[in-house]
């Protein structure tokens, strides 16, 4: 793993953190996207992996696009910039979307733009009191390319979301935490160590569990119900067939703390 994100593994946590701070961990003109789904499927991959964690070195959690090379940009065709796009960062939010294992944004600091969308293709967003968020593609004369206009609206409403979107205006951790961009806020020293407890809670649990129950959600947030019942109900056979579940049973009945193999 190159130099960009940083790949640590503890038990059943992987923590990814973006390492570029003196550029405030920018999503394009570097090969961070590149590395993101190297990393993504090397967890996919791992069936140890329980449980991910995604923050930022420095002071900011993401500074999205590097505008400094966006002047390249007006040198290309259309054709070869809808192929910039479809290909590079389009990618992220196709492969987090699709992991199954759940994935806890530690924003740090600034998220800004692509950095906000990148927290908004986590499962759960915690932030530093630090933390700033921006929507702020318009302020650029652009829009979100990478998805950011599918996902805000279904995380705090199509309402805010717009405000968001059409102003660019930045808001604080306090903001965010009242909007339900994020789940909480806690001091900024204590950011690491909430998530990683977060991630311990999660990863504590049967990890077919936990993954089948993140697919769902994820097929709830564009599906029927009925279509979602019926993938529930094939999702619960297969739970119900597993040594973890079996455990799970024994462990509550017999009052003792269950042992899950995954």
């Amino acid at each position: 793993m190159s130099s960009f994100l940083k790949y640590e593994q503890d038990g059943h946590i992987v923590t990814l953190t973006m390492n570029d701070p003196e550029r405030r961990n920018p999503l394009t003109g570097n090969n961070a996207v590149p590395e993101f789904l190297e990393a993504i499927d090397r967890i996919h991959r791992d069936s140890s992996v329980r449980a991910v964690i995604i923050t930022g070195a420095g002071s900011a959690f993401c500074s999205g696009g590097n505008v400094r090379d966006m002047d390249r940009y007006a040198q290309m065709s259309g054709m070869q910039l809808r192929q910039e796009y479809r290909l590079g960062i389009q990618q992220l939010p196709l492969a987090l979307f699709n992991l199954e294992v759940p994935v806890i944004a530690a924003v740090n600091g600034a998220a800004i733009g692509a950095g906000l969308d990148l927290a908004c293709m986590c499962d759960i967003r915690v932030a530093s009191e630090q933390a700033k968020f921006a929507e702020s593609f318009v302020k650029l004369g652009i829009i979100p390319g990478d998805g950011g206009a599918w996902l805000l609206p279904r995380i705090i409403g199509l309402s805010r979301a717009s405000e968001l979107t059409l102003t660019g205006q930045m808001i604080d951790a306090r903001q965010a935490a009242e909007w339900n961009l994020v789940s909480r806020v806690v001091a900024h020293e204590q950011l690491l160590a909430t998530a990683q407890e977060m991630a311990t809670a999660i990863a504590a649990n049967p990890p077919h569990a936990v993954r089948l129950a993140k697919r769902l959600m994820r097929e709830a947030m564009h599906t029927r119900l009925d279509t979602l019942l019926e993938m529930s109900a094939a999702y619960q056979v297969l739970s119900h067939q597993t040594a973890d579940h079996r455990e799970a049973v024994s462990a509550f009945i017999e009052k003792r703390q269950p042992t899950f193999s995954g």
